[in-house]
């Protein structure tokens, strides 16, 4: 193991990484926005609302990941409207390819699991908030929401972590993320067991970040729902 090496590396490594942060942040962030209004929708039992948003999560779910960056990289560049069209500006960088491959991605995941989340409260919380004289937008905003966001966590934080692994794609096409800068590295010093080992080991550590975020929520939102016991609560006379 050459320590040296890995020591000297370090530096090109943190630029990789704060690509592959950044990819994955704003993934995360942009796809849970838009994945929660469009679970909504998807419980809705009318064909040609559910319908398309069917469509969509299969097609992203169902189809590799490589092979949607590969479409959206260079297929979108076929098209003569997109090309003469404001988009343009972004669709022609590789990095802006990534992140929207990425978003759709995730958030045809995140659809199924918020979609399952809201199907799982249980319906008397649903007719005591109606009883309250809640209307729709109340309830989901004040019951439905936040007690199925609790409930999709485990699955959430599992895609979180998906997530940040996904990205390691984006260096198949020419983004310079962590895996780009790695297999760069390789080329040059060709010592690949010191490089991806160190490359693994910060994609670990941003996984267990990821798993004690997705704990520490969990914790704060269920903190009511634990038992009181003697020691935690006085007994009043």
């Amino acid at each position: 193991m050459d320590f040296q090496l890995i020591w000297e590396s370090l530096p090109l490594l943190w630029q990789g990484t704060l690509i592959t942060l950044q990819l994955s942040v704003v993934t995360i962030v942009v796809s849970t926005l838009v994945s929660i209004p469009l679970s909504i929708l998807r419980t809705d039992k009318r064909w040609y609302i559910y319908g398309p948003l069917e469509i969509f999560s299969q097609v992203f779910r169902g189809t590799p990941l490589m092979v949607q960056l590969f479409i959206v990289y260079y297929g979108l560049a076929q098209i003569d409207f997109l090309r003469q069209s404001w988009a343009w500006v972004y669709l022609r960088q590789a990095y802006w390819c990534a992140l929207i491959t990425f978003t759709l991605n995730t958030s045809a995941y995140l659809i199924h699991i918020f979609r399952g989340a809201i199907q799982a409260v249980p319906e008397g919380e649903i007719e005591a908030a109606h009883a309250f004289g809640l209307g729709a937008w109340a309830r989901y905003r004040y019951v439905i929401l936040p007690k199925a966001f609790l409930l999709a966590l485990p699955s959430y934080g599992n895609e979180l972590i998906k997530t940040v692994k996904r990205t390691s794609l984006a260096s198949v096409i020419t983004i310079a993320d962590l895996t780009g800068v790695a297999n760069m590295l390789v080329s040059r010093t060709f010592a690949p067991y010191e490089i991806f080992l160190t490359a693994a080991a910060i994609y670990l550590v941003f996984a267990w970040a990821a798993n004690r975020a997705v704990h520490y929520m969990e914790h704060r939102l269920s903190h009511h729902m634990r038992p009181v016991t003697a020691s935690s609560a006085a007994i009043e006379p």
